[in-house]
């Protein structure tokens, strides 16, 4: 119970940060988003990483790819709505070549979404990423969150498939509508 105990006494993004480097996961590729902000400082800060911005997921997707090609693992971290763009280079590159691409997704479009497009891209999310039969979880509690994280990496590079975290707001606090 340790380990539990030590987990929730982290952040969700440090958690995460943690695992990917346990997992020697160094490349993280990400399209700006305000829930993931305190990983992405959490990942800039740390030596370990290396870490930028893309301008689209695909273009992520493709760079993760690339560096697994060349014996590098990597990440990429995007919200609901980029997700959308990825089903075709997942189906043709990731898992047509069998790359273990990981992507983290912070999920909008549901828990008091504001944004109608977000919450129809959330709908949409899970069962396209099961007809492309990727494994995916949805991250909801702190205290599971270290070792559904770890598992699925660790899952991903065995089977060599790609794999989705996504990130609930019950984990991360989501993104609220300012007055």
């Amino acid at each position: 119970m340790a380990g539990a105990e030590c987990a929730a006494a982290r952040p969700w993004h440090i958690v995460l940060r943690d695992v990917l480097k346990a997992n020697n996961v160094r490349l993280v590729t990400y399209v700006p988003d305000n829930v993931l902000k305190p990983l992405l400082a959490a990942v800039h800060e740390d030596p370990f990483f290396d870490a930028f911005c893309v301008t689209r997921e695909e273009e992520g997707l493709g760079i993760v790819s690339g560096a697994w090609m060349g014996g590098m693992r990597g990440v990429l971290l995007m919200q609901t709505s980029g997700f959308a763009t990825l089903p075709n280079v997942l189906a043709s590159l990731a898992v047509a070549a069998q790359i273990p691409v990981l992507m983290v997704v912070s999920e909008r479009g549901t828990l008091g979404e504001f944004n109608l497009g977000q919450a129809l891209v959330c709908r949409t999310m899970r069962p396209v990423l099961d007809s492309l039969a990727v494994e995916h979880h949805t991250c909801t509690r702190l205290d599971e969150f270290e070792f559904i994280a770890d598992r699925t990496i660790r899952q991903a590079v065995a089977t060599q498939a790609p794999a989705c975290l996504i990130l609930s707001p019950l984990l991360t606090g989501g993104k609220v509508l300012k007055p």
